[in-house]
This record gives C-alpha cells, structure tokens and sequence, in this order.
C-alpha cells in the first residue's frame, strides 16, 4: 500500500512539465536527464499511473496534472512557511498567478491587486469558460471562472453576475441593417467576435430565434480592442454593461435589442491553502466584486 508521495520525484514532474522537455529540467534540477527519467518513471510505476505525455514540450496527463498541482501547493506552503519563520532569505518575492477572463481584467479586477502589497502577480488571460480548466491543470492558484462547482482541491465563492448588452455605433445601425428591425437582421449583419472560441454573440443570436450571428466575423482579441472596434462600426457585440455605459450616454453605442442583456455569473475559485497572500486576495477580490458587478 503506498503511504507517500515521495516529494524529490513529485518536484521532478513538476520540473518537467514546466521547462517542457527531460533536459531542460535536469538542467534546472542541475542532474542528469538519466536521473530525471529515472525520477519520472519510479513515480509513475509508485502511482500505477502514466504521468507526462510525451509530446514536445511534455504535457501532464489528467493524473499527472493532479500531481503537478499538489507540487506546487506544495512549493507555496513551503514558501509561506519559511516566511512566517523569518527565514526566507532567498530574497524572492511571493508570487500568485490567477486566471482572469478578459472582461474582468478591463473593466474591475486590476485596481484589486493594488489592494494586496509585495505580492508579484502573474496574470493568464482567458475566457472565463475556461479558466478552471488551467486550475485543474495547476497552472494558477485561482481563478475568476463561470464554473459554479469546485474544481478538486479547490474552494468557491460567488462574485456576482457580469452584464452584457447588445451594442453598436448609430451609424452601423444606419447603414447596415438599412432600417431593419435589429432583432431580425442579427443573422446576416456583420459581427465582432473575441477569436475562434467566442459564441457569445450566437447564443445572442439564437435567443432572437436565428441559427447563429452572421457568417461576416471580425476577429479582436482584446476587451479594448473589442470595444473600439464596436464603436467604429465594425459590427455589433456583446460589451460589458460597465465598458458600453459611457459610450452609450455620449450617443457612441445604441442597444439594439432594449431591454435584451445577459447577465454572467462569475465565480472565485482558489486552492485551499492556508496561504496569507492568497487569503489576502480573495478578500480583495471579492470585495471589489460586491461593488463592480450585480448581485
């Protein structure tokens, strides 16, 4: 019966996933690549598990991922540890990498890590439909997520519900949907969308009773850029009540469906770790969250 991980061959894996290849890793672990591999398989024949696919660079499997993600709980509360005993004199900042969907980091969850002093942040943008993906993988210790239920290892907290709402420029209205009720000639006017991923605006377009929005996409893969090119007559989108708000009092935008919006309930997920620097920041974000999004 195994009764412990042993923790040289788990940093290991860890080691490889992260520099992506044997060799890189036995060069930052400063042994052999023979001795990482060899590290690697005894792990693999200690769990009955295949661990890495071997692929370049090197990918967890969904067993080895369970594995890299406790490697690197537990670097953080080795961490924490040496720091609460006044011992930490590797002279490294702590550090906290978070998923955040790019709406989020546009418009309300920057100025929150103002609130969290000496920590260094490490910011992956993606679509919050996604981002608990990169939690299970153990790629960040938190994450801004649609997901309502825990990620494993991981604690939950709701956040509120973000507001969409259907906008473009007067003149996009004016001159492309050549005064056709908005709601019906969503279907073949031209849209903006994130990337390839995005079906935002269809599951819009399919509440209005079409197949999908427009086959005439612009792809803009920023929330900035999103915005901008929405207000320039580009297409239409699906903006954040917050980014589209300004614009649509100076007369920029126009709601093309009134009274249509769509509402996203966002999640906070993090490891459980008694981690000050993460407890910090989940106050902190949950606190800008009562006051940015909906409840």
């Amino acid at each position: 019966m195994m009764t412990e991980l042993p923790l040289e061959q788990v940093r290991t894996l860890l080691a490889v996933v992260d520099e992506g290849t044997f060799d890189a890793a036995a060069a930052a672990l400063h042994v052999t690549p023979s001795a990482v591999s060899q590290r690697v398989k005894a792990l693999e024949q200690r769990t009955g598990r295949v661990l890495l696919q071997r692929t370049r660079p090197v990918r967890p499997t969904e067993s080895g991922a369970v594995l890299v993600r406790f490697a690197r709980q537990l670097a953080r509360l080795e961490r924490d540890a040496w720091g609460e005993l006044g011992l930490d004199g590797t002279g490294e900042p702590t550090r906290v990498s978070v998923a955040v969907n790019a709406d989020s980091l546009a418009t309300w969850f920057l100025p929150v890590l103002t609130r969290v002093p000496d920590v260094c942040f490490e910011l992956h943008r993606e679509d919050e439909d996604h981002t608990a993906a990169l939690l299970r993988e153990g790629l960040v210790m938190a994450a801004v997520t649609s997901l309502p239920d825990p990620v494993p290892g991981c604690a939950v907290r709701p956040l509120g519900r973000m507001r969409y709402l259907p906008v473009a420029a007067p003149e996009f209205v004016a001159d492309r949907l050549a005064g056709r009720p908005p709601a019906q000639a969503l279907d073949r006017a031209p849209v903006v969308v994130f990337d390839r991923k995005d079906d935002f605006q269809d599951g819009f377009a399919r509440r209005l009773g079409h197949a999908s929005a427009g086959p005439f996409r612009h792809q803009v893969p920023t929330s900035e850029g999103f915005l901008d090119a929405v207000a320039a007559g580009l297409g239409w989108g699906m903006l954040p009540e917050a980014q589209a708000g300004p614009l649509l009092e100076r007369g920029r935008l126009t709601v093309l469906v009134p009274g249509e919006h769509v509402d996203i309930a966002l999640y906070w997920q993090q490891w459980k770790l008694d981690s000050p620097a993460l407890a910090a920041l989940a106050d902190a974000v949950t606190a800008a969250a009562a006051r940015a999004l909906r409840h």
